[in-house]
């Protein structure tokens, strides 16, 4: 064997090795230790086998074909094998199941494992594993399944292990009374919205005829019918459809705070009165059919907007999401699963590999590497041992854990984390839109010229001084102005959504648009979100070998070196992993170690200088170096990082160029993150490693002190709480479900890209939004000149009044304002 020299050697050689066998079910590659030459398929785990051979027994086998459509990225089958004996509990039925009426039971479960529409097609087919199953419904942006089934036939129990089975851990979560209130509330705004688009409708025909009548002649009776008709069928659409705007206004009088609500109600009620006072006196102009139509194109704006925003779950869902519903205590030494309400402080509970901690607590035997990253961020599994304390909601990773239970469900750390995002999203000031803010001056101004219109003309011609009001206050009417916000966003909310930036309310686009502080957390987003190999130096001869070792583990840093080094496989004939530590294996006659520096310092005489000066540079750029030592020799050293995302230097420049500053916080150590910032060309404000949850917090409420714009770009449960206190909380894709919640946009797109892109089409939406009010505001100031003048007659102020609206409607439509890549 060649000495070990210094080399550095490209993270992806050329593909001297075969492809790697896949996985039947998953299409991952199968680790060599469970391929089996005689078996005509090849599994990487039991779980994926298991789910495989479910599959076909039941005939769902075109479950691959959909997955094969979608492109999804793969994931082994992890069924949990839990036997869900609490589903069955009288408690837990109480708390999150309903009894229809039918005698079935609904109840809505949040599965692991979701990813793609394969998935939706497989989990609504879950009646073909569980008999007892009615219907299944799966929302694919929630992971959250709506299950009705015949608790004569199944228990619940059974329910869950069959969505177990196919690779779907499911987890209680409690349907809220928010989202019944708001599904009811869409119900009753698109009832009012039937009754007013029908009312506009029959009301245009008539006017129709009244207006030809005046050219070509109508009789009396025929006029003095088509208005009591008009007349009667407006009066539900104003008072019952128009009542939203009615009660909004007010209310505006109420609380003084005028918004758009006012001048509509004003507006509409000035008409409505005119128009029955015209048809109780058989002359004059009625207006009903502009006001039907205002209604119905204010409803329809309304309805538009109401359909993009989401509601955030309450803490308690979002908790159920992310800690298990579940926990193995140690009782007269057998492990019984109970719910995690009912962990005290002092029980021991046992954690499996692969599991989730249902509790704070402290280890009393057992060592492991355990992912702490939904709470802090860190790239890095920590490794724990004996006296150590660990966290709710963390991943046990290596071995089994024994912890004595500290505090559990809302009283641990992740309960009251998620606590902080609710008491957040109540704190936090609802931004005033730009159309209400104009309409508090616009409402003053219509009304004084109204009086003194009316005042003129008592004084020049009392017999046309009401019909001149009531001509300025049609004309001035805030149709436009009220419709250019509503009818702007909503496009701006489709068009965002086309290209995959997804706003939950049409507010959020407007504080997107000033300028302000960017902060961003590192892991996931500046970076790829997983550890990958950066550097190679020593015996490339001994590629192949540690190849084979590590495909023996499921460390983070294991799957790094095979994503590295594709290829075969060859047997291994010893395998000891101690965790923390490293791997001692025997292949092909040698003795082969692959673990960290201290693990390896103890078992080596001393390492070469060429090594420790690679360990040095290594550890000071904030890499993590990896020994390998073959037969009692160190022969190479590889370095492991989170890499920077390839886009983020240029997006983080343009951002600076749309007058934003940048900040970085993680949970990781400053070391790393003085390595990312000067990757991406520094120019930050600050960047800040070893940040807890509760720093992240404090640092966005300090920054918005002032009335600073501060916009929070973050992906975990640890960014969840600085998500919500930020003016505008960004989730990016591949985010954890807390994070999804917390934040009032998400990208479906990996990298910073579509951050910039939602930053740049927030402005051009505002300029948009702009533009309609100056013109509705132009158009109001000459309508009122014609009618003060006395030149404006009610019948073309009527006239005059929708045609507004549609200038500005289909300016605020057809504006460009969110562009796909490479679109003008």
């Amino acid at each position: 064997m060649e000495a070990a020299t210094p080399l550095i050697e490209s993270t992806r050689p050329s593909a001297l090795f075969a492809r790697p066998t896949p996985c039947a079910h998953c299409g991952l590659p199968v680790p060599v230790a469970r391929i089996d030459l005689d078996a005509g398929r090849q599994f990487c785990c039991d779980g994926c086998c298991q789910v495989y051979a479910i599959l076909q027994g039941s005939g769902l086998q075109q479950y691959y074909q959909y997955r094969g459509q979608d492109d999804a990225a793969p994931s082994p089958a992890t069924p949990s094998r839990r036997r869900f004996d609490d589903f069955d509990a009288a408690s837990f039925h109480e708390r999150y199941c309903h009894t229809l009426s039918s005698g079935l039971e609904r109840v809505e479960l949040f599965l692991e494992g979701v990813h793609c529409s394969a998935c939706v097609w497989l989990v609504e087919r879950v009646n073909r594993v569980a008999p007892g199953v009615v219907a299944a419904e799966l929302d694919l942006s929630r992971s959250v399944a709506t299950v009705v089934w015949d608790p004569k036939v199944t228990a619940l129990s059974a329910v869950a292990r069959a969505l177990d089975s196919l690779g779907y851990t499911p987890h209680a979560t409690r349907a809220t009374q928010l989202e019944a209130e708001r599904r009811q509330g869409d119900r009753a705004l698109l009832l009012r919205l039937g009754v007013a688009g029908a009312a506009a409708g029959n009301v245009m025909l008539m006017a129709f005829a009244l207006y030809g009548g005046l050219f070509s002649g109508m009789s009396h009776e025929y006029q003095s019918l088509f208005r009591w008709l008009s007349f009667a069928i407006a009066t539900p659409s104003v008072f019952y459809s128009g009542g939203v705007f009615l009660r909004g206004g007010w209310a505006a009088l109420r609380t003084r705070a005028l918004h758009m609500d006012l001048p509509v109600s004003i507006g509409i009620l000035t008409g409505y009165a005119g128009g029955a006072w015209n048809t109780l006196r058989g002359t004059g102009e009625v207006y009903f059919d502009s006001l039907c139509t205002l209604i119905f194109l204010l409803l329809v704006g309304r309805f538009l907007q109401r359909k993009h925003h989401r509601a955030a779950s309450n803490a308690s869902e979002l908790l159920s999401a992310l800690a298990p519903t579940t926990a193995r205590v140690l009782v007269a030494a057998e492990a019984r699963e109970v719910p995690t309400e009912d962990l005290r402080s002092g029980q021991t509970i046992v954690v499996a590999p692969g599991e989730r901690i249902a509790a704070d607590g402290v280890i009393n035997s057992g060592s492991s590497a355990v992912d702490v990253s939904l709470l802090t961020g860190e790239s890095l599994p920590e490794e724990v041992a004996a006296g150590d304390k660990v966290y709710a909601g963390t991943v046990n990773q290596s071995a089994e854990l024994h912890i004595l239970v500290e505090s559990a469900g809302k009283e641990s750390r992740l309960g009251r984390l998620l606590e902080s995002v609710t008491a957040a999203q109540r704190e936090r000031a609802p931004i005033v839109r730009l159309a209400d803010r104009v309409a508090g001056y616009f409402v003053f101004v219509v009304l004084g010229v109204a009086a003194l219109t009316l005042a003129i003309w008592l004084q020049l011609d009392p017999s046309r001084a009401i019909d001149h009001t009531v001509a300025l206050l049609v004309v001035t009417c805030p149709c436009a102005l009220g419709m250019a916000t509503p009818l702007a966003v909503s496009a701006a909310l489709r068009q965002a959504a086309q290209v995959g930036i997804l706003f939950k309310g049409g507010e959020f686009i407007e504080a997107l648009a000033r300028p302000g502080l960017i902060v961003f957390d590192k892991t996931g987003t500046l970076t790829e979100g997983r550890l990958e190999l950066v550097a190679f130096h020593g015996d490339k001869s001994v590629i192949p070998w540690l190849r084979a070792v590590e495909a023996r583990s499921t460390h983070p840093i294991a799957r790094a070196f095979l994503r590295a080094f594709p290829g075969d496989v060859e047997p291994v004939a010893l395998f000891d992993e101690t965790p923390g530590g490293g791997v001692d294996a025997r292949i092909a006659e040698h003795t082969l170690l692959v673990g960290s520096c201290s693990w390896l310092r103890l078992r080596l005489t001393r390492l070469p200088e060429w090594a420790e000066a690679q360990i040095s540079t290594h550890s000071a750029r904030g890499e993590t170096p990896v020994l390998v030592a073959l037969d009692g020799a160190l022969v190479a050293v590889a370095a492991f990082a989170d890499r920077v995302r390839a886009d983020g230097g240029r997006e983080l420049e343009r951002l600076r160029r749309l007058g934003f500053e940048c900040a970085v916080l993680s949970g990781d150590q400053q070391v790393i993150v003085d390595r990312v910032a000067a990757e991406l060309g520094g120019g930050f404000m600050t960047a800040l490693g070893n940040q807890s949850p509760e720093q992240k917090l404090a640092f966005v409420k300090a920054a918005r002190g002032g009335r600073r714009n501060v916009i929070m770009v973050g992906d975990g449960v640890n960014d969840a709480a600085a998500l919500a206190a930020a003016s505008i909380g960004i989730a990016v894709h591949g985010g954890a479900e807390a994070s999804l919640e917390a934040a009032d946009a998400f990208t479906t797109q990996a990298g910073l890209r579509k951050i910039a892109d939602a930053a740049d089409g927030a402005r051009r939406t505002l300029a948009v939004i702009r533009h309609g009010i100056a013109f509705s505001l132009l158009y109001n100031a000459l309508g009122v000149a014609l009618a003060l003048s006395g030149a404006l007659s009610p019948l073309v102020a009527a006239v005059l009044m929708p045609l507004s609206s549609i200038t500005v409607v289909s300016v605020a439509l057809r504006a460009r304002t969110f562009r796909a890549k490479g679109t003008p």
